[in-house]
């Protein structure tokens, strides 16, 4: 391609695409700093009115470092709407409107992260995964069957030595600390979920609306769409994004794959080279497989509903209400054309037509007058003084939230005298004051600071807050160094 043609489709591609049109903004880094912070986790949502409030809250604040103008929330959100960072829909457990971020929005938050921290170049583990895909590709598209078996067996020999290696005890069968942390590429790859998911939704919708302007635009004789929805075939479903999909969403909800992927997690987590990770990343690999499931619940959901109300549209005959005043529309255009060759639009017709008093505006620039909203209530009354006891203050603060300070203090104590302590020795040794809450404390706090050991068992007792006691088996949790936190 000349340099020109290639300028030209780059210049097409900063118009059009909505991410290039996020990196390009003015305020960029206010605009990704509260877009990720309120809207960055895989399938949130937020009311437009929540969402307004909490993006004000923080201009307050940017302000004092960032040339910004004194423009609301409300006006910000409605320019990252029509720049396609954001999308507006209907709530559906609530009156009002919720806010997203689209792909594009989700693409983008992920560049400017890649660059502020970037990966490694060239690791080890990127250079393997490259050579076997290639190696792979050529095998599998190999027609001389005579190369492909050679390959199959030099494979099988290697197997057969690792699995020797591995019975002789060899260490060089287990992959080092440096290696194996340097494989953990899992994250950089799921970090493109919730744009997959975006994407895959926006694409459900226009394909939803697609379905419903080619039912419009078909006559009587090609009314195939009118068939095959009327015969209940699932036009959505059975798209290619929509089997695509089906099949992602299949192996996710699949008990077995589902158990095997957290088993083999768990397990990662439980190695010693897994002690260098961050508590983020771990908390994230944890909660990997969780945020697969509801961004493909959420997609198929929306599935279910375009697919129904498709299914709705034709039934019900509201598509032949829109095909008449579809044709109206354009017999008033017909007969206008004409008309417009002799005469201007602001020329007068010598007719007058009364337009209603009220003036046409967006419904949702009705504001209802509330007479509770000017109602202040009774007069404040001037309040005696009174003394508390700080003691009681305590103990209402305990009931509400768990005493992390009195939990890691019992856990450091403990392993003054020992290398390392569960928590069912935690207990045994300090009983759970504030019961099952306490359990649940110690339980997050190793965690977090501890290890699991995924094939052992203990049996934690404790007395409820009702005098009862108490008992669970869980998978021991332990600790092997002091907390500080």
């Amino acid at each position: 391609m000349s340099a020109l043609s290639t300028a030209l489709a780059y210049r097409r591609l900063l118009d059009e695409n909505a991410t290039l049109r996020m990196l390009r903004a003015d305020h960029l880094a206010v605009m990704a700093a509260t877009l990720d912070a309120h809207l960055g986790r895989p399938g949130t949502r937020m009311l437009a009115e929540d969402l307004h409030e909490a993006i004000d809250a923080d201009l307050e604040v940017l302000r004092d470092h960032f040339d910004l103008s004194m423009r609301t929330a409300k006006a910000y959100c409605d320019d990252w709407r029509r720049a396609e960072i954001i999308i507006r829909r209907p709530a559906t457990s609530a009156r009002g409107e919720t806010y997203e971020l689209s792909a594009a929005g989700f693409d983008a938050i992920r560049v400017l992260e890649q660059l502020r921290t970037p990966p490694q170049t060239a690791t080890e583990s990127r250079l393997v995964s490259l050579a076997q895909a290639v190696r792979q590709l050529a095998i599998d598209t190999d027609p001389d069957t005579s190369r492909r078996l050679q390959s199959l067996e030099a494979q099988r020999r290697r197997i057969d030595a690792e699995i020797a290696r591995v019975r002789r005890g060899d260490p060089r069968a287990t992959l080092d600390r440096r290696r194996a942390t340097e494989r953990i590429n899992i994250l950089a790859q799921a970090q493109g979920l919730p744009a997959d998911f975006a994407r895959v939704r926006a694409r459900f919708e226009k394909l939803n609306q697609e379905l419903r302007t080619s039912i419009l635009n078909v006559d009587e004789t090609q009314s195939h769409v009118l068939d095959e929805v009327f015969r209940g075939v699932d036009l959505i479903e059975s798209s290619d994004e929509g089997r695509t999909f089906a099949a992602f969403s299949a192996l996710i909800r699949d008990p077995e794959s589902s158990a095997a992927f957290d088993e083999n997690i768990a397990a990662i987590l439980d190695r010693d080279f897994a002690a260098v990770l961050d508590l983020e990343t771990r908390r994230a690999l944890r909660s990997l497989m969780r945020q697969m499931k509801d961004g493909s619940r959420e997609v198929q959901d929306i599935l279910t509903e375009f697919a129904r109300g498709l299914r709705r549209y034709v039934h019900s005959h509201e598509f032949q209400r829109d095909r008449l005043m579809r044709t109206l529309l354009q017999d008033a255009l017909a007969a206008a054309a004409p008309v417009a060759e002799v005469r201007r639009p602001y020329e007068d017709l010598g007719f007058s037509l009364e337009l209603s008093t009220v003036p046409m505006s967006s419904v949702g620039e009705v504001n209802l007058h509330d007479p509770d909203e000017f109602d202040a209530g009774h007069a404040l009354a001037e309040a005696e003084e009174a003394t508390f006891d700080l003691e009681k203050l305590k103990a209402v603060a305990r009931e509400s939230e768990i005493d992390f300070g009195e939990l890691i203090d019992n856990v450091n104590v403990a392993l003054e005298s020992m290398a390392q302590v569960s928590v069912a020795e935690v207990l045994d040794r300090y009983p759970a004051t504030q019961g099952l809450a306490s359990v649940i404390g110690l339980l997050s706090l190793a965690s977090s600071y501890g290890r699991i050991d995924p094939e052992t068992t203990d049996e934690l007792t404790w007395t409820g807050v009702d005098g009862r006691s108490r008992s669970a088996s869980v998978r021991r949790h332990y600790f092997t160094e002091d907390i500080h936190a």
